[in-house]
This record gives structure tokens, C-alpha cells and sequence, in this order.
């Protein structure tokens, strides 16, 4: 049954009674931001309760790959619930979470060897911050400190605050947050400094320091900023070389997101902790895995007296459902050749986009593998990503900007149709803008 607008603003109503939204200033539910009831999802669109239809061109959140309510996932998801929707993972385990693991592992480098599961991302970097650091003091190695890049976001727990570096994020809670050194955010070609910046925090504490922690290749939450695959690679060894570990942090820029299966396989390196989650079930149930060696697995191998063990849990914990969704993910990749089919849809958004360059606010128009971003230049303190957000959903695009920063994150099956119609609502939006933008534009 259809509700009506009535029925629809009382849902509107009896959510912000009694629920507190998260990364939202509530207030601007009031006035700025609004709050649309879903009734259903199919393919790359949400629908409301009056049957209009956004395109969901972040992937809700950058954790839809292949659709919502995608058939197959689907599929094996109601095949799963009918013998083993969850147990406890301590001393037990089920079929779903071992052919994961072991599909998982034939997909990386050898050097990989074991899998720790969480259920979300900022659990799966407390786990390695926490794995690193027990590593240290297993091998009587006093380091306490970590290193991130500016401009870095890993999480909202406390672990993963710290080795933040967004200020909207992190600023309240400082006083909370584990000590860290930052390096000079790198950008695009330009890595010399944050090399250098890296080499001078290695050479004063690489006593003290016991991993660094960085997204490969793209910065998402940081505002889309998109670097050099070679500062990549020549960091991991200065810190390898330095006895520092390293740990990526895969979770939105894993899965084909980058164009690679994974970020840090376009780089010439392994880290020694892997953390991967948001696509890894196709957005359907929460999950995520920590990958790393044998090598640290072993230290922690012993009696249990010994005190080596790696005490660290979640209720739900490799639970089977999500495994079952996870397995399925990985049968479509499989099947559909989609890293391929990816490559060449991003080339074609790619192309399109260039449209945008006619707009003299339109600045850094970038792209890497299945993300694409701009900015919206001359515009500091002023909310101009709200008005794109909002200028969106009227042409029934759902867009999340990162302040002024635009960018689309969308489902790997957007068609060229859709692909097209994004790019056509953004000129339009951006025309109607025009006259409100102090800068002089082309167009």
C-alpha cells in the first residue's frame, strides 16, 4: 500500500522523536536537509513513499556494489537463513566464514595468512592498531605511537579518531585520542614532502612508532583527495625497512573500488595488516575482516598463560548471514567480469564529466577507478554541497557531498544511461548556480 503525503510527513515525524541520525547536525532537519522516508530499494534506486526515485550515486554510503535488493545476493542470503543465521565464534565456526576466508586469501598476496572478522570498519582498525601494538610488546618493543597522514579519516571509535586527522571529527574529543604523528597528506604526483615529512618522523621515533596507518591511494572521507600510487609503495618500504608495520585501511576503496580488486595491488607493496569491509557484502549486512600474516599470527601463538593471546571480540562476529553475503559479492565478481566492465564505465563517466571544466567554480575534477570528484572552489565556510544536495534530490539524484566537495561513488551496475543523466542533473544544477556563485564562470 502507497502511503500518501500525510502518511509520509508522520513518519517523518515519529522518526525525529526518538531517533538521533548519525554524521547529522539534527537542526538542520528543521530547515536545511531533508528527511525522506524509503519505502523500497531496486537496482540503483531508492524509492519514497510516493513512488519518486533517487539515484543512489554514493552507494549508500559507498557499500552497494551491485544493486540494491540484487537477486542473487538475495538468493543466497534466504538459502543461508534457512540452516544458520548466527553463532558464537569463539570455539566454533560454520561453513559460510571458511570458504570466505580461504576465497579471500587465493585473491591477495601469499603474504597474507589469516583472517580476524569484526562487524564494522572502524572495529576492523581498532582491531589492527590494537594487533600492531600487541605485537610490539610480544616482542618487548615499547611503541605506543602511531602515524597517519593529514587530512586522514580511519573511523569514529576512539582508536580510529586517533589516528584521524579531520577536524569536524576529531576536534571535541582530543583529549580522548591515542598520541599520533602526522605526515604531510600527499597529492596526486606531489609526494615529495610527505616523503620527506615521513623520513623525519622515522628517523626521531621509529622506536616509539609501532604502525602507520593509511587509506592507499584515495583519502575518501578526506575529501575525495586522490594520490600517487607511488608515494604509496615508497612509504610502505621506508616503514618496513624502519620495523614500522602497515596497515591499509581498504574499506571503502576496496572490492574493484580503485580499479584494481584491491587499492593496495596497484602500489608494488603488502602491508602487514589488511582491513577491508563497507563492499565486502554487497551493503547488505554488516561486516568486516582484518587480513594479516603468518608471521604476526605466530607471535601470538601460545600457551593461553602466557598472556599472547589476542583478546578482542564482537558479538557478532563472523556472523553467517553476513558471510553467506559476502560469498555472494564474490561469486558476482567472479561471474561478471566486473573489474573490466568497471574500467570501461569509468572511462565513459570520465569523459563525460569533462563538461564540468566550463564552470569556473568547477575546480580539481578527478577520478580514480570507479570514484569521481570535483570541488567547489572560492566558497570557504559557505554550505554550497547542501545546495547541490538539495538541488539533487529534486532531480531525484541522491548526492552526499563532503562539504564542497562533489563526488560520485556509484553502484558497479549504473548503466551509460544513468551515467548520463547524473552528469546532464550536475550541469543543470550547476547552471541554475551560476548567477548565486560570485565567481565569473564560462558558461
Amino acid at each position: 500500500m502507497t502511503l500518501d503525503n500525510t502518511e509520509s510527513a508522520k513518519l517523518k515525524e515519529l522518526d525525529l522523536s526518538c531517533i538521533w541520525h548519525p554524521c547529522t547536525q539534527m537542526h538542520d532537519h528543521e530547515a536545511n536537509i531533508p528527511l525522506i522516508p524509503i519505502a523500497r530499494a531496486q537496482g540503483v534506486y531508492l524509492y519514497d513513499f510516493e513512488n519518486r526515485a533517487y539515484l543512489d550515486c554514493v552507494s549508500s554510503w559507498w557499500v552497494n556494489l551491485f544493486g540494491h535488493c540484487n537477486p542473487y545476493i538475495s538468493a543466497k542470503l534466504k538459502e543461508q537463513l534457512d540452516s544458520l543465521e548466527h553463532i558464537i565464534f569463539a570455539g566454533f565456526t560454520h561453513k559460510p566464514i571458511i570458504e570466505l576466508s580461504h576465497r579471500l586469501l587465493e585473491l591477495l598476496d601469499s603474504k597474507f595468512g589469516k583472517c580476524f572478522y569484526a562487524d564494522n570498519g572502524s572495529s576492523a582498525i581498532e582491531v589492527a592498531l590494537k594487533m600492531a601494538f600487541h605485537a610490539c610488546a610480544i616482542q618487548k618493543k615499547k611503541k605506543n605511537k602511531f602515524i597517519c597522514l593529514e587530512n586522514a579519516y580511519h573511523g569514529e571509535t576512539i582508536g580510529a579518531l586517533s589516528v584521524g586527522d579531520v577536524g569536524i571529527y576529531t576536534q571535541v574529543y582530543q583529549p580522548l585520542l591515542l598520541e599520533t604523528l602526522k605526515v604531510k597528506a600527499p597529492s596526486g604526483e606531489n609526494f615529495a614532502e610527505s616523503l620527506e615529512s615521513l623520513k623525519t618522523l622515522l628517523q626521531a621515533h621509529k622506536e616509539e612508532i609501532a604502525a602507520f596507518v593509511l587509506e592507499p591511494l584515495i583519502q575518501c572521507a578526506g575529501n575525495m583527495n586522490m594520490y600517487s600510487a607511488k608515494f604509496v609503495q615508497e612509504a610502505v618500504k621506508m616503514c618496513q625497512e624502519a620495523g614500522v608495520y602497515v596497515i591499509f585501511d581498504e574499506i571503502a576503496v576496496g572490492f574493484g573500488r580503485t580499479g584494481s580488486f584491491f587499492a593496495y595491488q596497484q602500489c608494488g607493496v603488502v602491508p602487514d595488516f589488511l582491513c577491508l569491509s563497507k563492499g565486502i557484502t554487497g551493503g547488505y549486512l554488516p561486516l568486516s575482516v582484518v587480513i594479516t600474516t603468518n608471521e604476526i599470527y605466530s607471535l601470538f601463538y601460545a600457551p593461553y598463560e602466557e598472556h599472547k593471546a589476542f583478546l578482542h571480540s564482537h558479538s557478532y562476529t563472523g556472523n553467517a548471514l553476513a558471510c553467506a553475503c559476502a560469498n555472494a559479492v564474490l561469486d558476482i565478481f567472479e561471474r561478471d567480469n566486473v573489474l573490466e566492465n568497471n574500467a570501461i564505465l569509468s572511462q565513459f563517466i570520465w569523459k563525460k564529466l569533462q563538461v564540468l571544466q566550463e564552470f569556473g567554480f568547477v575546480q580539481n575534477l578527478r577520478h580514480q577507478g570507479m570514484v569521481f570528484a570535483f570541488d567547489l572552489g572560492g566558497f570557504e565556510g559557505q554550505r554550497k554541497g547542501l545546495e547541490v544536495f538539495n538541488a539533487g534530490l529534486k532531480r531525484g539524484l541522491l548526492l552526499r557531498p563532503l562539504g564542497n566537495t562533489i563526488y560520485l561513488m556509484p553502484p558497479y551496475v549504473l548503466t551509460k544511461e544513468q551515467a548520463s543523466y547524473i552528469v546532464e542533473s550536475l550541469v543543470e544544477i550547476l547552471k541554475i548556480f551560476v548567477d548565486k556563485f560570485a565567481n565569473k564562470t564560462k558558461v
